[in-house]
Order: C-alpha cells, then sequence, then structure tokens
C-alpha cells in the first residue's frame, strides 16, 4: 500500500477569543469549573463571516505552503459537519474561491472523525493513480450550533479550519475506520427544517417519529450525553490506534507523534494513558482552541510544522472519534 505525502498545511483561526471568564459573565460557570473539566482555557469563535471562508483561508495557505497552484489541484475534498449551505457543497464554494477549475470537489461529514476519513479516501484515491494532487479541508464553525444556555456544552467548542495538500508517496499507510449507529443519541445536532409541507403528519395512532426531540434545544442544538462520549471515546480511540499498528507491525512504542482529536484533555490523556504512549509524544491545543471538530488535527499538523516538530522518517498517527458514533485512525510515515 502506497502512503502519503504532506506537501503543504495551512490553518485558519479566527480574531476572537472567548476565554472562560468571557463565559462566565453570562453563565453560572467560571475558569475554575471549566479547565479542570476540560483542559480548556479558551476557544476562538467567528463572528462575522460564513464558516466556509475559514476554509478558503486555510486552503490558501496550504496551497502556498506547498508551493502548488490551485490549477494543480484534483481535488479538494472537505470534511464539515457545519456547512452553511445543504448544497452545494462547502468543497465547491472553496473550489471557486481559490480557482482550482480543474479539481473535482465534494464534502464529507463523519463528524469530528471527518478529517481522518478524507485523508483516508485521499490515500485511496492517489493510490489508484486517478488524482495526483488533492487538497483537503477541514472547516468547522461550531459556534453556530450551541445552545448558550447550556454551560456543559457551549464551553466546549470553537470554530476553526485547517487543510493539507497530499500527494502519492512510496512510504508506509495504515487506517481503520469505524461506526456504531446505535449511539447516535448520545451526540448529535438536528437539522430544525420547517415543516411546511402541507403533507406531513402522522398517521393516527403513531408516535411521530421525532418525539424524542421534545425541547427546542433538542430540536436545533447540539446535544451529548457527556459520560456515553467518555466511555466510548476513550475505549474507541485506543482500540483504533491498536488495530492500525497491528496492521503496520508496529510497537505502540514506535509512533514518534500521536494528534487525536481534541474534544477533552482528560479523554485524551486516559486513551493514551491505556495505550501506554508518553505525554512527550502527543500534541494537544485544546487548551487554546477548544474542540473544533474535524478542524482539530490539521490545525494541530499544522502547529507542529510550523515549530519544525514534524521531521522525515517519522511515524505519525492520527486518531479521532465523532458523532455518528464514529472512530478511527491512521499511521503513516513521512
Amino acid at each position: 500500500m502506497s502512503g502519503i505525502e504532506i506537501l503543504g498545511t495551512g490553518s485558519y483561526v479566527p480574531e476572537f477569543v472567548a476565554d472562560n471568564n468571557k463565559f462566565a459573565e453570562f453563565l453560572d460557570t467560571s475558569d475554575e469549573w471549566i479547565t479542570p473539566r476540560t483542559g480548556i482555557k479558551q476557544r476562538h469563535i467567528l463572528t462575522d463571516k460564513p464558516g466556509y471562508y475559514m476554509g478558503i483561508e486555510a486552503a490558501k495557505k496550504a496551497l502556498d505552503d506547498a508551493g502548488v497552484k490551485p490549477e494543480e489541484v484534483d481535488l479538494v475534498l472537505v470534511s464539515t459537519c457545519t456547512p452553511d449551505f445543504f448544497y452545494p457543497s462547502t468543497a465547491c464554494l472553496i473550489q471557486k474561491k481559490i480557482g482550482a477549475v480543474n479539481a473535482a470537489a465534494f464534502d464529507v461529514n463523519s463528524a469530528c472523525t471527518g478529517f481522518i476519513t478524507a485523508t483516508d479516501i485521499a490515500q485511496k484515491y492517489l493510490e489508484s493513480g486517478h488524482y495526483k494532487t488533492i487538497l483537503v479541508v477541514a472547516c468547522e464553525k461550531l459556534s453556530g450550533q450551541l445552545d448558550y444556555t447550556d454551560r456543559s456544552m457551549c464551553i466546549l467548542f470553537g470554530d476553526a479550519s485547517g487543510a493539507v495538500v497530499y500527494r502519492k508517496s512510496d512510504k508506509p499507510f495504515y487506517s481503520m475506520l469505524g461506526a456504531d449507529g446505535d449511539e447516535f443519541e448520545a451526540l448529535y445536532c438536528k437539522i430544525n427544517y420547517d415543516p411546511n409541507c402541507p403533507f406531513y403528519g402522522t398517521k393516527e395512532g403513531e408516535e411521530p417519529w421525532d418525539a424524542m426531540f421534545d425541547t427546542e434545544s433538542k430540536r436545533k442544538y447540539l446535544q451529548s450525553d457527556g459520560h456515553a462520549v467518555y466511555k466510548f471515546a476513550v475505549n474507541a480511540m485506543a482500540n483504533a490506534v491498536k488495530n492500525v499498528a497491528a496492521q503496520g507491525g508496529y510497537d505502540i512504542n514506535d509512533l514518534d507523534i500521536v494528534i487525536p482529536h481534541q474534544a477533552n484533555l482528560r479523554i485524551i490523556k486516559k486513551a493514551t494513558e491505556i495505550l501506554g504512549i508518553p505525554e512527550e509524544k502527543v500534541y494537544t491545543n485544546i487548551a487554546r482552541m477548544g474542540n473544533v471538530s474535524s478542524a482539530c488535527i490539521p490545525v494541530c499538523l499544522d502547529e507542529m510544522r510550523k515549530q519544525g516538530m514534524v521531521k522525515p522518517g517519522q511515524k505519525i498517527c492520527f486518531v479521532g472519534f465523532g458523532a455518528g458514533l464514529t472512530y478511527g485512525a491512521l499511521i503513516f510515515e513521512t
């Protein structure tokens, strides 16, 4: 199996910063309550632009870093669970704005696992030879899906975008993706369609299909069962890393860098503790960024490359989980 070469990375983080003290101004909370439970000190929020704007800016930076012209891109693949439009896809909006006139474009939504999913898809296309240059963008504006009266949820998330330009390499690549749809109620955000069709209704004697969404918050905003998510995430992330390491014949100690989904610092610490991965091999930025869904991993990757932490010959692992519930991991060599 052929691998992936990272030609360039880029990220966009909104200027506006909401630290924990800002939330204490309108919620019964405090920095002392938020930080120990989440590891989050602040998050960035896009206050005056559509979400896809972040994807455009991250994509431009990634192409510039890679030295690749927009017209050289064969595919724009976007991970998002917070699109500004049902259609067209966010990928098409980004393709237009960056001038990738020769590229196909489509979106992927596996929530916070989305960047891993998109990278896995990109690798398959590159290996087949169908495409030579692929731009993967994760673009997430979670601030628009939150109930700001719910102190347990709205403090967790922020907005950001990360992008990577990939080409085929002859280095190893191993991956796995999984899902457990039975657990969907543990983490979801329902589309709040306006039910104005005159033919809608429920047959007499039947319970409405959407009876479970019995509050305005459940109909409109992100919902999570924190205990269920924690239990799932810790086990799913640890098992996913074990799976891909076994595929490659690696010992866990062979990994040089692990970039996990930045959902909660306690989840990250517990999963890596189970795996026996030392803290110095695990990159986190959750204290500064909060949870930016599928953009977590590419933003971390871009930060690491800018700091000179990504070097040739390393074995890098991405691992995450998300709504669905979904999970996945991959290992590649630089």
